[in-house]
Formats: C-alpha cells, structure tokens, sequence
C-alpha cells in the first residue's frame, strides 16, 4: 500500500492507495472518523458494479447507510441535482457528527464534495475515486463544485476531504473513454512537473499504482503550498483554460479529459508559435497524446462559443486569465494574458 499524507490549511488527510482497498473501505473510515451514519453519493454505473461491495463493508464496520444514486455525465453536476441531494440528506436525518462518501468519478466527486461543504455549514467527506481521472486528479485537494449553465465550476467551495481511499484493481472496469480521460490529467502532471513520468508514459510502462502515487504526491505538494489557487496551484490548469471552455461551448457533451488533452495541444503550439515555449515541445506531447487515442486539435468553428466561455471563466482577474505555459516537458510556468489578447493563442 502506498500512502501519501496531505497537510493544507484546510485540514490534513491521508490518501491511500492499495488493490482490494475497496473492499475493506469500512474499516479504513473506522479508524478516522466517529460517524453513526455514511451518506453515500455515487452514479447508476458506479452502483451497479460496486454499490453492494460498499454497502457491505460499511455495514460491516457498523454504519448505518444511505445511497444517492445519480445519473451519470456531467449534466448531474448541476444545481438542481445539488438541491435534491442535500433535501436527500436531510430528508435521511444526516447530521453535522455523520459524513458523506463520494463513490465514483469527478462528477460523484464535486457534487458530494460541494454538498458536504455547505450541510449543515460543513461536514466530513470521504473520497472514494473509481475513474483514473478522479484517482489522480479531482479526489485530492478539496476543489468542489457544480457547474451553472454559463460555465464549468462556477458554483463551489475548497472543503478538504477527511480521506481518500484508492483501488487501482477499479481502473479494470473502466470503458476505453473513460480510461483515456485519465491519462489525458496523467500527461497533464507528467508536462508540468514530472519529465520521467513522461518518458514512462512515452514507452508504456504503466504500473498504475505508482503512476497514481506519484501524481497525487505532485498534487499534494501543490495543494499544501497553495491550497485556494492563487498562487503555484494555477499551474494544475494547464490545459484546463480551453478545455473548459471547449466543455462549456458543446454543452457539456464533450469529456473533460478529451478537452484538456485537446486544450493542452493547442495552447502549447500556440506559446512555441509566439517563441513562449522551446521548440519541439509541441511535437513531443502531441506525439503522447497520439499514443493514447487523445486528441490534439480545437475542433473548428467554435471560435465564438470558445471566446465567450473564456470571457466567463471563472480564472480571469481583473480582465486577465494566468495561463499555464511549458517551458520544455516537465516544466511550466504561469503567463498572465489579456482577454482580447487570447485570440493570438487561439
């Protein structure tokens, strides 16, 4: 088993992350937290392979147990389905002692994350990730959310977790897309601050468990300097710029990783293009992504819907968004630009 111990301001927690770690999730939470009763947050894809495994172990362990089953996508990361979850919650007699337990992906995630922020002003939530992107990514750093119809994420709160409990074994369920979404946060990591991971990915040595431990332990260092994203914690973003305006501008009917992998190709011709990052760069990443089925190009005709997405990010300061650039695989730098001065890297 690895474990990585986090230590924001926020409040410290340990993710843990171990084959078979699932099945035992009940007695993991036992040692850390004092609830009578676990609010279980998941999806209908998520329920039906793992929701019993879950209800057992916890019951096991002596909670009482309640499950909110979602529909899956990111069209349930809305308001409304917020609303009918915290109703769920008081409706089941949660209370401020009990906690919430996020089973699932990022959408299970955020919306779990967020409800637990505001309950009652604020109770614990455990993260229990099943897609490669929400193992490395959106479990750890207490970033949750809803998205409103004008953008991504425009509705949330930093609510640090009280655990994260990680099952590689999972990652075998998962369909080839979903899978993909994952490794387009794993280049993501790998360019920013990690040049041996990317040659690893590069050959296709992927020992997952260690692939997961070294990108949470890069994200655990930049939480713990920058917890609430003012600071070194932008350079998570890399990407993320275009790819959430690329997400907001089809509805949310586009993936986010496809649209990170996308966002992260584009922005990196365009800085090489400028002279902003060294040349070959480009070619190195989207020769990854390429590897990995990911796509590379903006689709075009989007131009507008784009800019108008961008205008409402929820990033930009004072008219400017701090893009994240490359200087060369494994290492970035944040580069603050204009809103108008953004259609030069598009």
């Amino acid at each position: 088993m690895s474990s990585i111990k986090v230590n924001p301001p926020g409040g410290s927690y340990e993710i843990k992350i171990e084959e078979g770690i699932l099945s035992r999730a009940g007695q993991e939470i036992k040692k850390i937290s004092g609830a009578g009763k676990l609010f279980v947050v998941t999806d209908e894809n998520v329920y039906a392979l793992y929701g019993e495994t879950l209800r057992k172990t916890l019951a096991g362990a002596g909670f009482a147990v309640n499950f909110h089953v979602l529909k899956p996508g990111e069209r349930s990361k809305s308001m409304r389905s917020l609303e009918r979850l915290l109703s769920a919650m008081a409706k089941a007699d949660v209370t401020r002692t009990d906690a919430v337990v996020a089973l699932g992906g990022g959408v299970a995630g955020d919306i779990a994350g967020f409800a637990s922020a505001v309950y009652m002003r604020g109770i614990a939530c455990i993260q229990i990730p099943t897609t490669l992107l929400a193992q490395i990514d959106s479990s750890v750093g207490g970033k949750t959310g809803v998205d409103l119809p004008e953008g991504k994420n425009l509705a949330g709160a930093f609510h640090q977790p009280k655990a994260v409990l990680i099952d590689p074994s999972v990652l075998k369920t998962l369909g080839g897309r979903e899978f993909r979404d994952g490794m387009a946060e794993m280049v993501k990591y790998a360019c920013i601050a990690d040049k041996s991971m990317f040659d690893a990915l590069m050959e296709g040595d992927l020992q997952m468990e260690k692939l997961i431990t070294d990108c949470c332990d890069i994200k655990r260092r930049i939480v713990e300097e920058d917890e609430r994203d003012t600071g070194l914690r932008m350079v998570l973003n890399f990407g993320h710029t275009l790819g959430h305006a690329l997400e907001a501008s089809a509805k949310y009917g586009r993936t986010h990783g496809r649209s990170v992998a996308a966002g992260m190709a584009h922005i990196t011709n365009s800085s090489e293009r400028l002279g902003l990052t060294e040349k070959g760069t480009a070619a190195q990443l989207i020769r990854l992504l390429k590897k990995y089925s990911l796509p590379f190009k903006i689709p075009g005709g989007r131009e507008q819907a784009i800019m108008e997405a961008i205008r409402k990010d929820k990033k930009q300061l004072s008219g400017k968004l701090n893009l994240v650039l490359l200087k060369q695989i494994g290492s970035c730098y944040i580069y603050p630009v204009g809103i108008q001065e953004m259609e030069k890297f598009l």
